[in-house]
């Protein structure tokens, strides 16, 4: 199966494409070359670093592609600032916008008793009915790194407790995101992965 990863030249790409290929995918590289959206069966979009990287995705055009891409109801997956990037925008580059496929926007940890970032292993409460989560309990580990968040909402599909509740997951319909590393955390982020590569989108196929 054939997925489209975009290089915006701040993801963690060289872990997520080695995962993806142990998991039986055909990983397609763009930095921005549109026709590998377009013609996209599912699309990666890691992502580390800070926010106003994201930039690059609006100045490549890539950004009005994703949009297109989701609309067709391409499975789209967005990992760690990929998944922030689905929001409105960010407290950590105000003047930045998001995709904003969910209308909030993500925010700093408060300073307080617990170091910020939000770094190493953690656990997930997951809603019963993700498509992205099937078959991964409530309060499996993953891996997080990161000082921003994402606030709960309807389209939460899984929490984590850090200083106060976040979104580690989001999902609605095509549309999913993930806070934490799956290509990073062993057996459950592999699951999660491969729950992922399975996904049936419109007119595309396995």
């Amino acid at each position: 199966m054939r997925v489209t990863v975009i290089d915006y030249k701040a993801g963690n790409l060289t872990s997520v494409l080695k995962t993806l290929r142990h998991l039986g995918a055909e990983p397609i590289v763009t930095d921005g070359d549109l026709s590998l959206v377009e013609s996209a069966e599912r699309i990666v979009l890691p992502g580390v670093g800070h926010f106003a990287a994201t930039e690059r995705l609006d100045a490549a055009k890539l950004t009005g592609a994703i949009r297109a891409a989701i609309a067709r109801g391409v499975p789209f997956l967005g990992i760690c600032v990929g998944m922030q990037w689905l929001f409105a925008g960010s407290d950590e580059a105000p003047q930045q916008p998001g995709l904003a496929a969910f209308p909030e926007s993500c925010s700093r940890f408060p300073e307080g008793k617990e170091k910020v970032p939000h770094v190493g292993w953690n656990s997930i409460s997951s809603r019963q009915n993700s498509k992205l989560l099937a078959g991964v309990a409530s309060g499996e580990f993953v891996y997080f790194t990161h000082s921003y968040r994402a606030p709960v909402t309807a389209d939460t599909a899984a929490v984590t407790q850090y200083i106060e509740p976040f979104a580690a997951a989001v999902e609605r319909d095509n549309v999913m995101g993930v806070q934490f590393h799956p290509e990073k955390s062993g057996a459950t982020g592999l699951k999660i992965l491969r729950n992922f590569l399975e996904l049936a989108g419109k007119g595309t196929e396995c």
